[in-house]
């Protein structure tokens, strides 16, 4: 049994941000209901993606426009613990399944729902997706200068997270009390304060400087890239400029010395490491503590024995390669038992638990 076993959770979301959130709780055990609208969640186009944001949930489709559809979605509304909803602010009111709407017949529910930019404040009606919720949030370029995009959409994925993290807070209070609660996540609110107010400075550094000699992406002779994460260790700087054979007046350097010579540092440091090849690099300086990781891609994340070890990467009958639960429970493992249901699969049935 699960940590969520017993838990109803209702899910109007589409696309990612909602039902990641739902993904996460099903995953600990809650009962996921997915309510689809006509012709289902776009997300099935991405049939791979879909699935991973899927499993052991159960699927109807409901057009909320329609009276009898609204009022079903009420009846089960009235029996759940937990609603979520990813519409834009304002359309689940004008649905009928509103927090308003939901709580007259569930007093007690957790609604949570997640968006771009809020529920309220002057852009909370402005359309996006991930990456509009990234500039909007200085996260793609906090120090100003030119935008530097991820590789995953971490607005969609934090959102996601918060919104789980949140509902399962709400869902203590309600068990020791009774009382439910209204959530709004805002994945641009995420990604401010993850971005932060203030630029990170070392004392005595230059204000101007910019970047920390050893820390960031360097491109090896093989063309591929590893990322050194020195920062003001001085037993990391010491094995790195040895391994890397710079003279031994710059491996004395202390921290502000480097930061004086940033530009400097990062020059001579990206010079050696282009003369290397990507592996043998990495394990070298693994060898002598310094922290260095190979940029993989997805084909080689997957193969890495580390994360099977650690189930992060599984294989499911629906699914292979996959990836498991983002964190590990001892006692009572996150779970994945169910592939993905077709669209509308639980036609006129009510929630699978009594």
């Amino acid at each position: 049994m699960g940590l969520l076993d017993g838990l109803r959770v209702l899910d109007f979301t589409i696309w990612r941000p909602g039902p990641y959130a739902t993904q996460l709780l099903a995953e600990l055990g809650a009962e996921v209901l997915k309510v689809e609208p006509p012709g289902g969640d776009p997300m099935r186009v991405y049939a791979g993606l879909f699935a991973s944001l899927s499993a052991d949930k159960r699927s109807i489709v409901l057009d909320l426009k329609n009276g009898d559809d609204r009022a079903r979605a009420l009846e089960l509304a009235a029996e759940a613990g937990v609603v979520v909803e990813g519409y834009r602010p304002g359309v689940a009111d004008r649905l009928g399944i509103g927090y308003d709407a939901v709580r007259a017949v569930n007093s007690s529910v957790v609604y949570c729902s997640v968006s771009g930019l809020g529920q309220d404040g002057p852009l909370s009606q402005a359309s996006g997706h991930d990456i509009n919720y990234l500039a909007w949030s200085g996260a793609l370029a906090p120090e100003g200068g030119s935008p530097r995009e991820p590789g995953v959409p971490v607005a969609d994925l934090s959102g996601g997270m918060a919104a789980a993290f949140a509902i399962c807070a709400a869902v203590v209070k309600q068990i020791k009390t009774g009382e439910g609660e209204r959530i709004d996540v805002a994945m641009a609110d995420v990604l401010a304060t993850w971005t932060g107010a203030v630029t990170p400075h070392a004392e005595g550094t230059a204000e101007s400087a910019r970047g920390v000699p050893g820390y960031g992406t360097f491109k090896t002779a093989d063309g591929g890239h590893v990322v050194l994460g020195v920062l003001t260790e001085d037993h990391f700087w010491r094995p790195l400029c040895s391994e890397l054979e710079l003279p031994d007046d710059v491996g004395a350097l202390t921290f502000v010395e480097r930061m004086a010579r940033v530009e400097e540092m990062q020059v001579e440091i990206t010079s050696a490491i282009a003369k290397r090849q990507r592996d043998d690099l990495v394990g070298a300086l693994l060898a002598v503590g310094v922290p260095i990781a190979p940029v993989l891609d997805r084909s080689e994340m997957v193969g890495l024995r580390h994360f099977v070890d650690r189930r992060a990467v599984t294989t499911e009958d629906w699914l292979d390669p996959a990836t498991g639960f983002p964190v590990r429970f001892v006692n009572h493992p996150a779970t994945r038992t169910q592939p993905p249901p077709e669209i509308d699969e639980h036609r006129g049935q009510g929630w699978r638990t009594p």
